[in-house]
């Protein structure tokens, strides 16, 4: 069972790279940011796009966004380590700007199998557009409204074979524009913290 997920995240991230490596957005010299963390993880965060630090060194929140979300892990009483955190688009967008739709479209196949392979019980989208595309993808389409509204609610979402929660959350990168963000931010993770 380990091997095959392993062999499988394996492959995608083959196939992904592949793909980053000859998509418009990719410039030379930046890396792809596939994802990192735990096949076994009960929780996966889901950020919109690599920002600049993520694109030097090929990892998830890594920069001041990245620091933020350790504190908030930690306040939560949540291991890094022991989650997933990936991106909707891996191929960081020109001077930071939000993903295209068609960004978006294109990378999804990506997502929707990370998605697979972990099989995660809390999934939380990081940021309008990681949240949009997660909660139309999960039958949520009619719950959406802006974030400012519904982060941090549970939006439970079950099927045959199991159930998932959809977890709306700020981007951890609003604390560092606006640092009364992030008491907000840390009432959230303590929501996310009790299902660790």
């Amino acid at each position: 069972m380990n091997e095959i997920k392993e062999k499988g995240m394996d492959s995608l991230k083959k196939e992904c790279l592949k793909f980053c490596y000859s998509h418009p957005l990719y410039e030379e010299g930046a890396h792809p940011v596939f994802g990192e963390g735990s096949l076994w993880a009960k929780i996966m965060l889901v950020g919109e796009a690599p920002g600049y630090y993520e694109s030097l060194s090929g990892r998830p929140f890594c920069g001041a966004a990245g620091k933020v979300l350790d504190e908030l892990l930690d306040s939560a009483g949540i291991k890094r380590e022991k989650i997933y955190i990936t991106n909707v688009v891996k191929i960081r967008p020109p001077n930071n700007r939000d993903p295209k739709p068609e960004e978006i479209q294109a990378f999804a196949p990506y997502l929707e199998k990370q998605i697979e392979i972990i099989k995660p019980k809390v999934i939380c989208p990081l940021g309008r557009y990681s949240m949009r595309f997660l909660m139309e993808k999960f039958g949520l389409k009619d719950k959406i409204q802006a974030i400012s509204k519904i982060h941090g609610k549970v939006f439970e979402v079950k099927n045959l074979f199991n159930s998932v929660k959809i977890i709306p959350l700020y981007h951890p990168a609003v604390a560092t524009y606006n640092p009364k963000m992030k008491e907000i931010l840390k009432k959230d993770f303590q929501i996310l913290g009790k299902f660790k």
